[in-house]
């Protein structure tokens, strides 16, 4: 998320209801809009899972403190930090992408909810049919099941990527600078009386 894409929000903040944020406050983000996983964004902004609410659920409305939870998810790393607090951190943020495709909270993404994903991320591609989107999620399930269970016998089944799976797929990758909002170190303004 951009930082002009916080103070679009900050704005629905302000000029909707200074205590509450609805899901329909992300409407006023003009790139939001155009996003093919939209859905899944704001819904993120609402799972209870990323609030550190409750196991599951989602959230009708959220408050300025929940809207705060949300965005450390997107904190920079610190330069301080220790391979224990690095690790916890970038597990905190895997664990906010992992719940955007377990969207049952059953603690596991299916190959049904990973189809999901990758048809919405192709739907704009005029030149895909849903029949190929479908053949690269199958694709990429099985490319995890043999990362996280490796040789499978013909008769057993992958269930789903669990969060452990999903750190070992994600192992390597570098989420940490990758998953982060940017932000402007401003000097205050003196302000004109």
């Amino acid at each position: 998320m951009a930082a002009w894409q916080f103070l679009a929000i900050h704005y629905c903040f302000r000029h909707h209801n200074p205590e509450i944020i609805f899901k329909e406050s992300f409407d006023r983000i003009p790139d939001l809009e155009f996003n093919p996983i939209r859905s899944k964004i704001v819904r993120a902004f609402f799972d209870k899972r990323n609030l550190r609410q409750a196991p599951n659920g989602l959230a009708d409305e959220i408050n300025f403190e929940d809207f705060l939870t949300i965005m450390s998810y997107f904190r920079p790393i610190e330069m301080n930090m220790d391979e224990e607090q690095l690790d916890h951190f970038r597990k905190e943020k895997l664990k906010f992408l992992f719940h955007m495709y377990d969207s049952d909270n059953d603690g596991k993404i299916s190959l049904l909810e990973y189809r999901k994903v990758v048809e919405e991320l192709l739907s704009r591609n005029p030149h895909l049919e849903k029949e190929s989107a479908r053949s690269i999620a199958d694709g990429a399930m099985m490319e995890a099941a043999s990362i996280c269970v490796g040789q499978m016998e013909p008769d057993q089944v992958y269930e789903g990527i669990t969060f452990e799976d999903f750190l070992k797929m994600w192992q390597g990758i570098d989420i940490d600078t990758k998953m982060h909002v940017r932000f402007l170190n401003m000097e205050p303004i003196a302000h004109c009386h």
